[in-house]
């Protein structure tokens, strides 16, 4: 005889895993920047043991490393910020309340949540993470009987599964944007000239054929999981149920009537309109100049795409810097975080520990094993370093040597690393929090039903890393 059907409410095994995971690592798993802390003790103790650098020397490694990376700390706050400014748009209101009346029943509003997460994020992460929580936010309203639960986490799944393979992907980006690298690493990857300036194109990387087809499995088996999984009927949880109140979005305040000339300016669409003009013919030039229109793609293109789109959404500068205001909170642990992986990334590769770590890397594995070894790596280290992305400057040094030394892709690597550091996102909270502030709940809400899709996602992953990377040849 089968199992009863719970009451209303009543957590399922793999809820009260998530739950349990959930409680542990609020107790014991400290803020992401303690980890960056705790990490760069760690590599200066490593430098000491592993390489013939003495203190002085690792503290001058540790500071001339420190504030290299300061143009890509400011890019990377500005993925955020322009993401945010570009969904909390009125038109993007506007867009997403239509969408949320499309779904006729509960699994596929949570399928459709979940489809457009992954979509948004593909092309902005920060932008998805508002899109995402907003649309989910609605079709709840539309659909008081939905899962509010399920609605949550399938806004997220774009962050754990295909955000770092898109255009915002911070690896991807690092790697073709000159300055986002210490010019050591570019060395490194280099190679002594076999990578022309240590810079590898987007073609090798996100727009590698073996990258799209990852993007398109990936969507189709968390769509699947999604579907499967969404309780309904007595067993959903509804918003009601779990005390959220749904508003409509709000779509900003209508245009005050300007009282002096400055006022009417910062209330006038004429300067976004010629500031808009402006910059996109820039970026209409630097496409039609470049000589292949994909090795103009790099972090200061997208963001300034996503910023003129972004005012021209808005229409007026006093609505795009009243977005921008509201945007900024949620960059401080970018601007805290990165000079201290910047500074790790300095000892690393300034003393060559780099070079030993890539040689363990390459004793214990394979030219076949090495991406899924790598994408093990990037998940696990992603759990307790939830960076965005962003430790890739630590680990491109000897991750990229050891491939190098494998005579492994090198373009495949990057996607591997992007692979492996989105499915941490699946199990470590930290990202989640601007998405679960917006639907009013907790981590542990939504954490069963993220770990199941990270359990299920994580051999196709590792699949797909060691069978796609069997069709390319090294170096690119």
């Amino acid at each position: 005889m089968s199992d009863p059907i719970p009451p209303p409410g009543s957590p399922g095994r793999l809820e009260r895993l998530a739950v349990r995971f959930t409680a542990w690592s609020e107790r014991w798993i400290p803020d992401a920047f303690v980890f960056a802390l705790v990490a760069t003790l760690l590599v200066l103790a490593a430098g000491l043991l592993a390489t013939p650098a003495g203190p002085l020397e690792l503290v001058r490694s540790w500071g001339k490393g420190f504030w290299e990376l300061i143009p890509f700390t400011l890019q990377m706050a500005l993925v955020i910020i322009t993401g945010y400014v570009l969904a909390s748009s009125r038109p993007v209101l506007r867009a997403i309340t239509w969408l949320a009346g499309r779904p006729r029943t509960d699994r596929g509003a949570a399928v459709l949540v979940a489809l457009f997460a992954m979509l948004t994020s593909w092309l902005n992460w920060g932008f998805s993470l508002i899109f995402s929580a907003i649309l989910a936010r609605e079709v709840a309203r539309r659909r008081p009987g939905c899962d509010y639960r399920v609605l949550a986490a399938a806004s997220f799944l774009g962050l754990g599964s295909v955000w770092a393979q898109g255009l915002s992907g911070s690896a991807a980006l690092q790697m073709t944007t000159p300055g986002a690298l210490q010019p050591a690493i570019r060395e490194v990857i280099a190679h002594g000239g076999l990578v022309p300036g240590g810079l590898v194109p987007l073609r090798h990387t996100i727009f590698l054929w073996q990258s799209l087809v990852s993007v398109l499995v990936e969507i189709a088996v968390v769509l699947l999981v999604i579907w499967l999984v969404t309780p309904v009927g007595p067993r959903a949880r509804t918003a009601a149920q779990l005390g959220v109140r749904l508003d409509p979005p709000a779509a900003g305040d209508g245009p005050p009537r300007p009282r002096a000339p400055g006022e009417w300016l910062e209330h006038s669409p004429l300067l976004t309109a010629l500031v808009v003009l402006v910059g996109g013919l820039y970026l209409a030039d630097r496409f039609a100049t470049a000589a292949d229109p994909l090795l103009a793609i790099d972090l200061n293109t997208i963001n300034l795409a996503f910023l003129l789109l972004g005012f021209a959404l808005h229409g007026t500068p006093a609505r795009l810097m009243r977005a921008f205001r509201e945007a900024t909170p949620a960059v401080w642990g970018v601007i805290l975080q990165f000079p201290f992986y910047a500074g790790i990334a300095g000892v690393i590769v300034y003393t060559g520990l780099n070079e030993r770590i890539a040689a363990f890397f390459v004793s214990i594995s394979s030219p076949e094993s090495f991406p899924a070894l790598i994408a093990m790596y990037s998940t696990g280290l992603g759990v307790f370093v939830p960076s965005g992305g962003s430790k890739w400057v630590i680990e491109a040094p000897y991750v990229m040597a050891a491939a190098h030394d494998l005579r492994v892709h090198l373009g495949w690597m990057v996607a591997v690393y992007d692979l492996g550091e989105a499915l941490a996102n699946l199990v470590q909270p930290f990202w989640m929090l601007p998405t679960l502030a917006l639907l009013g709940l907790r981590a542990r809400d939504v954490m069963g039903f993220t770990l199941l899709v990270f359990l299920v996602l994580t051999p196709v992953v590792l699949l797909l890393v060691t069978l796609l990377g069997l069709t390319l040849a090294y170096p690119l």
